[in-house]
This record gives structure tokens, C-alpha cells and sequence, in this order.
């Protein structure tokens, strides 16, 4: 069923005072004015039939419009966020300049109810946090991603 697994790509890169993680900040009203637990891995849904690893390269592309890095994909499992979604991720250490980005968008109504449908971007802005600090605006569930690189990268 559609809706309930997602796949992602979270960059890392390494700085002088340890790593740093490319977040996106989720786009559309609900998002507009919140930082903590506004920002994720870039990442989408997909079929149970399309391979995890290929949705997490294919929205990587449509999030943020720029093809998928090359590199070591590093493993860092699954995690299930509070409405039941099913999000895996791979790490690729890489660097990109936030303001080459050109976000996919979504189409809603908005305001609720009122037949006038707008549309966002999937993703607003993104930025490069080190791992202290991607802990406090990361939705929560997805922290664990954050914990397995740095064990990974120690």
C-alpha cells in the first residue's frame, strides 16, 4: 500500500568540528512558521513493488531537483514515524550548495475548504546542520538516522 513506506537519501559531509547532515525543510502552511521537527531527509513514497534503494535515489531527484550523488551508500535501517509511516534511509557522504536546489511541488487545497488549490514547494529550503543541532529540528523519529551515522562514521 502506497503512503506507508518512504525512501531517502541523507547527505553527510565531514567539517572541521565534526559532521554535518543536509536537511530539508518541509514545505506548505502547516511548516511555514515551525522549525523543530519541520525539517527531514529528503525523501518520498513508493510502491512495494519499486526497490527501496532506486525510490530513495528517484526522490532525491524529484525533491530536490538535482540528480542523486555517487558514492558509498551507507545502510541506516528503517524508523516509523508517529502517523505509522515506514521511512529507510541510506547516508552518502557528498556536498551541495543549498541554493542549487530546484524543489518538486505538491498541489493542495488551501485554506481548507476553501476550493482554491495552491501549490508548494515539497521542499521549502534546505541547509547543512551539524548533528547536535539536526537533532533538535529533525522530525523526531528520524534522530535515529542521525545516532546511526555517527556510529557508523566514529
Amino acid at each position: 500500500m502506497k503512503g506507508w513506506r518512504s525512501a531517502g537519501l541523507l547527505l553527510f559531509r565531514r567539517a572541521d568540528d565534526g559532521l554535518e547532515v543536509l536537511l530539508g525543510h518541509m514545505g506548505g502552511p502547516f511548516f511555514a512558521k515551525r522549525d523543530a521537527g519541520a525539517w527531514t531527509v529528503p525523501k518520498g513514497e513508493y510502491d512495494p513493488d519499486e526497490p527501496a534503494w532506486e525510490a530513495a535515489r528517484r526522490e532525491f531527484q524529484e525533491e530536490l531537483g538535482l540528480p542523486p550523488p555517487d558514492g558509498e551508500a551507507v545502510p541506516l535501517g528503517e524508523v516509523r514515524q508517529t502517523g505509522g509511516k515506514i521511512v529507510t534511509a541510506w547516508a552518502v557522504e557528498a556536498d551541495l550548495d543549498p541554493a542549487t536546489i530546484d524543489p518538486g511541488t505538491f498541489t493542495m487545497e488551501w485554506p481548507p475548504r476553501s476550493g482554491r488549490f495552491q501549490e508548494f514547494a515539497e521542499l521549502d529550503r534546505v541547509a547543512w546542520f551539524g548533528l547536535d543541532r539536526a537533532r533538535e529540528v529533525i522530525v523526531q523519529a528520524q534522530a535515529a538516522f542521525l545516532d546511526r551515522l555517527a556510529e557508523h562514521s566514529d
